[in-house]
């Protein structure tokens, strides 16, 4: 449930978003009558990823934006060097699930099988289905220096996320992912029930609509752990905010990817775990 209190209602609530659905509940109050209600719920889908005609992972995600979806986590964990290299992108519902169908180049498809991820991914699962620790922690580019951030637009960038979170606003059970250019607008923003599939989906945005990585920062309603940085280096953007706090690892990581951690970020100021230079007041 949401954390506002649903309002009783006899009828069913307009058609929900891809992301939400509507479910009756029963309201129950300390020293009070119980009474029923409507809420609004995140939706949680099976959502199998297939390469050229052969399943790679099963994914717990929001069936929304799945095209983002397919183009960012082929990106993000590098099954594909470029957007260019995905041909199409095809969705239909499977059972309680929906299929995703990906075309990229034969040579892409037989790398990824020898990797053998066929697994299921759980929501909260960045690395669901790897088996060698060595393909966990795969090398990761060397992110381009850039130009200082100035603090206030990691905060502007931070305080405008909230509003835009429709799907979390009304369930209040999803995570978001943002990109927000250098003086902290935020240009695109996709939702999750599973925080590494919203910034699986904001890369795929990102690179649809040909946003330079470099142009900007993300910015996750998340803690930033290392398959976060991962994904933000493979995609090659030099800034990762945070609101909750980073992990040990993914300090480790970015420092040596020369990507920028600011967490504890909630709109008064954050603080910076790796790369401080790249922040100015």
């Amino acid at each position: 449930m949401s954390d506002a209190a649903p309002v009783a209602s006899t009828s069913l609530p307009a058609e929900p978003t891809a992301a939400t659905t509507a479910a009756e509940v029963t309201r129950v109050v300390p020293a009070g009558p119980s009474a029923r209600a409507w809420d609004t719920l995140a939706v949680e889908t099976p959502v199998a990823l297939r390469y050229n005609g052969t399943s790679h992972v099963v994914m717990m995600a929001s069936p929304a934006d799945l095209v983002d979806f397919a183009y960012g986590f082929s990106l993000a964990e590098g099954v594909v060097a470029g957007a260019d290299e995905v041909s199409a992108v095809t969705t239909e519902p499977v059972g309680a699930g929906i299929a995703v169908a990906i075309q990229i180049p034969d040579v892409r498809a037989r790398a990824l099988r020898a990797r053998s991820r066929n697994l299921p991914g759980r929501t909260g699962c960045g690395l669901c289905g790897v088996t060698e620790i060595e393909t966990a922690l795969r090398p990761l580019p060397n992110v381009p220096a850039t130009l200082p951030y100035p603090a206030g637009a990691i905060d502007t960038a931070v305080n405008a996320i909230a509003p835009l979170q429709a799907a979390n606003r009304a369930s209040g059970a999803l995570h978001a992912a943002a990109f927000a250019d250098r003086q902290g607008r935020v240009l695109t923003l996709r939702e999750d029930v599973g925080r590494h599939n919203a910034l699986d989906k904001l890369i795929g945005s990102l690179a649809r609509a040909a946003i330079a990585p470099t142009a900007g920062f993300v910015v996750v309603t998340s803690r930033c752990s290392m398959e976060m940085v991962q994904k933000t280096a493979t995609f090659g953007c030099p800034m990762i905010v945070a609101l909750s706090a980073p992990t040990a690892l993914a300090v480790r990581l970015a420092d040596r990817a020369n990507i920028t951690v600011c967490a504890f970020a909630r709109g008064a100021g954050c603080n910076v775990y790796s790369h401080a230079e790249t922040v100015t007041s």
